[in-house]
C-alpha cells in the first residue's frame, strides 16, 4: 500500500513497476487515496491516476464527508467476495442512509462548485508564491506536489538539503499566530504541509504565502 505524506510527485514509472512486482509475487495493490484522492491534485480526481495505474483496492475517508465521519473502501465484486468468504465484516456505522446522503452531497457540491479545477487553479498560484519566496529566502527549499497538496521543504543548506527540522516547528507556531495553520512532515519534520480546504480562493492562497513571507523576514 502506498500514500503519500509529504507531498512528494513520484518519479517516473515508480509505481507502475511497484505494482508488476506486487502482482507477480500474489499479492494486491492498495491505492491510500485519503489525502491525495477527491480531486486535491487537481488535474485528477484520484492521486494514483497521475502515475498511469488502477489499484485493486482503494482506500479513503475524511474527504468524502467534509467533515462528517465517513470512510469507504472500493474495489471489485471479486475480491469483495473472496474476503466474505474468509469471515464477516461487521461496522457499527456502515453503509448508513445518512453516511451515504452526506457522501453524495458533497460530491454533487464539488462538481457544482467547480472544486477538483480550483484546486488546480489555486495550487498552482500557491506553489508558485512558494517557489518565489525561495528566490529570496535560504531557508526555503524545494516545493512538493501538485494542486492543493503541496509541502513546502526548509533547508539550512540548499546543497545538502540539511533539514531545518527546528526552524519548521517555530515557523508553524508562528504562522498560527497569523491565522495560517500548517503542520511539519517528513520524516525529518522539515516540510510545512500545506494541504488548505478545495474551496481556497485566490486572495486567500496570496495571504498565505504573505503570511511565510512575513515571518521568513521578521524571524520566528
Amino acid at each position: 500500500m502506498l500514500g503519500n505524506a509529504g507531498g512528494v510527485v513520484l518519479p517516473e514509472g515508480y509505481l507502475a513497476d511497484a505494482y508488476a512486482r506486487v502482482r507477480a509475487a500474489g499479492g494486491l495493490c492498495i491505492a491510500d487515496e485519503v489525502q491525495v484522492g477527491f480531486g486535491r491534485m487537481g488535474s485528477s480526481f484520484w492521486g494514483f491516476e497521475q502515475s498511469g495505474v488502477v489499484p485493486d483496492i482503494i482506500t479513503i475517508a475524511k474527504p468524502m464527508g467534509n467533515g462528517f465521519p465517513i470512510g469507504g473502501v472500493i474495489t471489485s465484486k471479486k475480491i469483495a467476495d473472496a474476503l466474505a468468504s474468509q469471515g464477516q465484516f461487521f461496522s457499527s456505522a456502515g453503509g448508513n442512509p445518512l453516511s451515504c446522503r452526506v457522501g453524495l452531497a458533497v460530491l454533487d457540491a464539488m462538481e457544482e462548485e467547480g472544486l477538483q479545477e480550483n484546486a488546480r487553479v489555486v495550487g498552482e498560484r500557491l506553489a508558485n508564491g512558494f517557489r518565489e519566496l525561495a528566490e529570496r529566502h535560504e531557508l526555503v527549499g524545494p516545493v512538493h506536489g501538485e494542486g492543493l497538496y503541496l509541502g513546502v521543504e526548509l533547508v539550512r543548506d540548499r546543497e545538502t538539503l540539511e533539514p531545518a527540522k527546528t526552524e519548521a516547528a517555530a515557523i508553524c507556531e508562528r504562522l498560527k499566530e497569523l491565522g495560517v495553520v500548517v503542520l511539519t512532515t517528513s520524516e525529518r519534520s522539515n516540510v510545512l504541509k500545506v494541504k488548505p480546504p478545495l474551496c481556497l480562493t485566490p486572495e486567500s492562497a496570496d495571504y498565505v504565502v504573505a503570511a511565510l513571507d512575513r515571518v521568513l523576514t521578521e524571524g520566528w
